[in-house]
């Protein structure tokens, strides 16, 4: 039966979700690129930096801290923020630390007093909107959370919970074990240490309900333009498309997983308009640390076959939950390649707090680190590289909307470089990515895509060049540096690269072409006394 109403609503559900009406849809959701937020990590209300802050306690950043830091935000390009979940957490303090994350869910209906009032939370969802921004929220509905000894099974008190406050509608205890077996993970508890999460039976056409209810008057009452669905794949298949409808806005729900079959049935079947792409975040972190780039290539190659729509997948190479990118590879130039990878690529860009300051934390809670420890330093090296492409995204977006429903073509894959072309003629971004590191020698490297004799430029050095009558420039790659080539008309005016230079090889690269042309003189000198 319940399979049965699966695939009826998953019918409905592909079309329906272009069309949510209460706030963004899909098609809105497509031009946006997202900046994730844990707001107890972010700023506090009075903008001190200076006061410690314990990893696994409250280290009191505010939604009000949040309101006064969004020009740091904005400055970067974002036109969306992601926070994390907004409703009234479990206060204790456990054993595997507080719920300063907002994950521990206990009531619903009622705000987290740690990050601030109802009234804060519409502020910022209204000085969004003043900035033309949308405001997507994390929601939980896999489970609810309660404090506990560690005695198996555990003794809950199921009516502290709002609004599922009886036994019924949850599980019975069993703990996740098999993590490929989907009646297992749907139905069992996770991670039972300190922290009981009562895993709720989301099967329930009466939690259908609630939930329904609940979260459509979330999102009516603080003005919400999208949600995260926290654990996703943990939750029964037929619930998800009816919760997203009940929403009335896009939705994007955690599939954790690198299979392409396991995480693209969610859109092929209407479970979900979109997801995180995990399917490009692993061979994100592999690619860079001594793999070839083909993984990379490949796995994005099996994302467009498997799934509907790679362009309402979440880019990105680091969240909450797993290790910074570099935790493993500390080199900044490979993390300006993978920056430009997930802000150019097909998909909604999704950066998370700190990953533009280049922090190296570790696991759970180590990559939750205070950003004001930064100093929201506006002149680091990834904040000035994310803005420069998210302007140049917008700008693309702005001048062709059709942009963002394209997909990419690949032009140039080898073990150490990935180039992708993406948009019309006269508004197409080239980029290269490369996996060489700040060692990387000096070379030139033919890049295709353009125009005959059009004029591009690249926009993270500001130069010029003019593509061959077959749509060819020279990009003179060197020290790892990615490349993003613009065409220049379509630059005028924007702010972007106002004053250029003509793009010339740099010593290095000159030194070897000449040390090469010496070589192949003394050489043919010999064959000649030969």
């Amino acid at each position: 039966m319940v399979q049965t109403r699966s695939f009826t609503l998953a019918a409905a559900s592909i079309a329906a979700f272009a069309g949510l009406t209460h706030g963004a849809g899909l098609e809105e959701w497509r031009s946006r690129s997202i900046y994730q937020v844990m707001v107890d990590r972010f700023a506090r209300t009075d903008g001190s930096t200076d006061a410690p802050c314990v990893l696994y306690e409250f280290c009191n950043g505010t939604w009000a801290g949040l309101i006064n830091k969004l020009d740091y935000i904005q400055g970067m390009g974002f036109t969306a923020i992601q926070i994390s979940p907004v409703v009234k957490n479990m206060d204790q303090d456990t054993s595997v630390g507080e719920a300063y994350h907002g994950y521990w869910s206990q009531d619903d209906y009622a705000v987290n007093p740690h990050f601030g009032t109802a009234d804060e939370l519409k502020k910022l969802a209204d000085e969004l909107h003043k900035r033309d921004m949308f405001f997507m929220v994390d929601v939980v509905v896999n489970n609810f959370a309660q404090a506990f000894n560690n005695t198996l099974p555990p003794p809950v008190d199921y009516s502290k919970f709002n609004p599922l406050n009886d036994q019924k509608y949850f599980h019975k205890y069993c703990n996740v074990t098999e993590w490929d077996n989907p009646t297992n993970y749907q139905d069992c508890w996770l991670y039972p240490y300190g922290v009981a999460l009562a895993d709720v039976d989301t099967d329930s056409d009466e939690v259908v309900t609630i939930l329904s209810s609940w979260v459509k008057e979330l999102v009516s009452n603080y003005s919400i333009d999208g949600i995260r669905i926290d654990a996703a794949k943990h939750v029964n298949d037929a619930f998800l498309p009816q919760f997203v409808s009940a929403s009335g806005v896009f939705a994007m729900g955690e599939v954790l997983t690198g299979v392409t079959d396991d995480m693209c049935r969610y859109q092929s079947k209407g479970l979900l308009p979109g997801m995180p792409n995990y399917l490009e975040y692993f061979p994100l972190q592999t690619v860079f640390n001594g793999h070839s780039m083909w993984e990379l290539a490949t796995a994005r190659s099996n994302a467009q076959a498997g799934c509907n729509d790679t362009t309402v997948l979440g880019n990105f190479a680091e969240n909450h939950d797993v290790p910074r990118f570099a935790a493993a590879i500390e080199d900044i130039t490979l993390a300006k390649n993978a920056m430009t990878y997930i802000l150019m690529n097909d998909g909604i860009p999704t950066v998370y707090q700190g990953q533009e300051q280049h922090f190296n934390g570790n696991s759970t809670p180590f990559n939750r680190e205070p950003l004001w420890q930064s100093k929201y330093d506006t002149t680091a090296p990834l904040y000035n590289l994310t803005s420069q492409l998210n302007k140049l995204r917008n700008l693309a977006i702005k001048q062709s909307p059709e942009y963002v429903s394209s997909v990419a073509d690949q032009i140039f894959v080898d073990v150490n470089h990935l180039c992708l072309a993406k948009g019309k003629q006269g508004n197409k971004i080239v980029f290269c990515i490369n996996n060489k590191s700040s060692q990387g020698d000096s070379y030139e490297l033919p890049v295709g895509g353009f125009a005959a004799n059009e004029e591009v430029v690249e926009v993270l050095t500001c130069t010029t060049t003019t593509a061959s009558s077959a749509g060819n420039v020279t990009a003179f790659m060197g020290a790892g540096e990615p490349k993003v080539f613009y065409p220049a008309a379509a630059l005028n005016g924007s702010g972007i690269c106002p004053t250029t230079t003509v793009a010339k090889p740099n010593a290095a690269s000159v030194a070897a072409a000449l040390s090469t042309l010496g070589a192949t003189i003394v050489l043919a000198s010999m064959a000649w006394l030969l």
